[in-house]
């Protein structure tokens, strides 16, 4: 556009200079006078779209970088909880493997075994509740066979569910 205007007005100071004497190439330059107006015009309404264009692409890129800084301050938030949920429950498998270690220490070791093993197998659960006659571990309630076993059994006799497996554990709720 700039070389457009320094050629209309070199040709405008030639013509206002009268040193163009020959009507034709009077009649030329004035031509070619009014197609650099036309196409000076042409040219800044091209760069009036460009940047009326590029105005918009700036008010999205703003809009979409906003966009992606309250996304990343919400991932950073998320981030932050789960590292303190982990943190927490990090601390608390300490503190329960901790209590684990000072209550086994008081019960016999084959029992350990057996509940350790009936655990794995189980999906880590290997003594359950007697509950009004139901096994808490399997949610099945047990047959009179089985609860007259249970009754007869001493207190310190580890009783086993039938269903499942594991470990009875029998309170004043069992039914018995």
């Amino acid at each position: 556009m700039d070389q457009v205007r320094q050629r209309a007005a070199r040709d405008q100071k030639r013509l206002d200079s009268g040193a163009v004497a020959s009507p034709k190439d009077l009649e030329n330059l004035q031509r070619e006078l009014a197609s650099l107006a036309k196409r000076q015009g042409d040219l800044e309404d091209v760069v009036l779209e460009v940047m009326e264009r590029r105005e918009s692409a700036q008010e999205r890129v703003a809009e979409l970088t906003g966009r992606v800084e309250a996304i990343q301050a919400k991932a950073d938030d998320a981030t932050a909880r789960r590292d303190a949920v982990y943190a927490e429950i990090d601390a608390e498998a300490a503190t329960v493997t901790k209590e684990r270690e000072l209550t086994v220490a008081d019960i016999p070791e084959a029992l350990v075994k057996l509940y350790d093993r009936i655990r794995t197998k189980e999906g880590g659960v290997g003594a359950a509740r007697l509950y009004q006659r139901r096994c808490e571990g399997c949610r099945l309630e047990l047959n009179i066979t089985e609860l007259n076993d249970v009754r007869a059994a001493a207190a310190d006799t580890v009783v086993r569910c039938e269903n499942c497996g594991r470990i009875l554990v029998r309170t004043p709720d069992s039914g018995l």
